[in-house]
């Protein structure tokens, strides 16, 4: 068995209207899924990918509502990956961030910034030959648009304790000095460790929560089983009803999810229309008068591009 790369990372926000305004307006994703945190439905859960909704282009997030920032520290995620197409679409990054009032770190081969809550990203060209994740925008041309995640950048000051984990276990390949791959018959995704700073991490805005693998329907029970035997001590096996996920922490402590790689976010919503309205899954629909009034409205990004 193989997991098929990242398939979504998920992060905590404390303001969902910048959000979808940061993720759409300007990086150019397409909100595809407005719902709520299934273990907390009194807030949303907001995701952002391509015009399909698809696997390894999916960044999502918990809204809290004032919640402090967080800060990045060890057993923790500190930066998000993104591929590009060419040296020219980080030249158009640089001007568009820049523009836009975002601070970016132009390096050799790389644009790096963060969110307006303090998320780290890192845009990259890539020899990946992986089918380009895109979302239209009007002002993104196609050949500059973000094409899905490379890689997610993890703090560890042991990075050899969890070789074992994710070598064996997880079947994902040595790439380089505490840098793994996962890689199964269509896509791949980057994992790799920095030293951790001296500063404890603190959970909060603009930090990331749990990263996500992808694992076909078929494969999903045995990929419990197996990490179930490797003493990690995984969640049941729960039914997000657009896919279905395993939870468990790696040795560094590091949260990390196996999600199926379907049904996908057309069960529910007309593939043209995902993102619209506030879209609740079957066993939460009754509550559906409970949690509407509580929530923050939000506008449909695209309706408002095109007014």
């Amino acid at each position: 068995m193989r997991l098929d790369g990242i398939h979504h990372v998920t992060c905590i926000t404390a303001d969902a209207p910048g959000n979808v305004d940061f993720y759409t307006r300007i990086l150019g994703l397409r909100l595809v899924k407005k719902t709520v945190n299934q273990d907390d439905p009194t807030v949303y859960h907001l995701f952002y990918a391509d015009e399909d909704g698809s696997p390894g282009g999916d960044i999502t997030f918990f809204e809290y509502p004032g919640i402090p920032r967080g800060r990045a520290g060890d057993g923790m995620i500190h930066t998000v990956e993104w591929r590009v197409g060419s040296a020219e679409s980080l030249d158009f990054w640089e001007r568009r961030l820049t523009d836009e009032g975002v601070a970016v770190e132009r390096g050799d081969g790389d644009v790096v910034f963060e969110d307006p809550e303090g998320l780290r990203h890192r845009l990259v060209v890539t020899a990946a030959e992986d089918e380009p994740l895109m979302a239209e925008h009007p002002e993104i041309p196609a050949e500059h648009a973000l094409q899905g995640f490379d890689a997610v950048r993890a703090y560890t000051r042991a990075p050899e304790v969890s070789r074992p984990v994710l070598q064996e276990i997880l079947g994902f390949t040595a790439a380089g000095d505490g840098v793994w791959e996962a890689r199964g018959d269509t896509r791949g995704g980057v994992y790799a460790y920095d030293e951790s700073p001296e500063e404890r991490g603190l959970g909060g805005a603009g930090t990331v929560h749990h990263v996500a693998w992808s694992s076909t329907m078929e494969e999903h029970g045995a990929w419990h089983a197996r990490v179930a035997a490797a003493g990690l001590r995984p969640s049941p096996i729960i039914d997000r009803f657009w896919f279905r996920s395993i939870y468990f922490r790696e040795p560094s402590g590091v949260l990390f999810e196996i999600a199926t790689l379907g049904p996908g976010f057309g069960i529910d919503e007309d593939p043209e229309h995902l993102g619209e309205k506030l879209i609740l899954p079957p066993a939460f629909e009754h509550i559906r008068a409970q949690i509407e009034p509580v929530l923050t409205p939000l506008p449909d990004p695209r309706a408002a591009a095109r007014s």
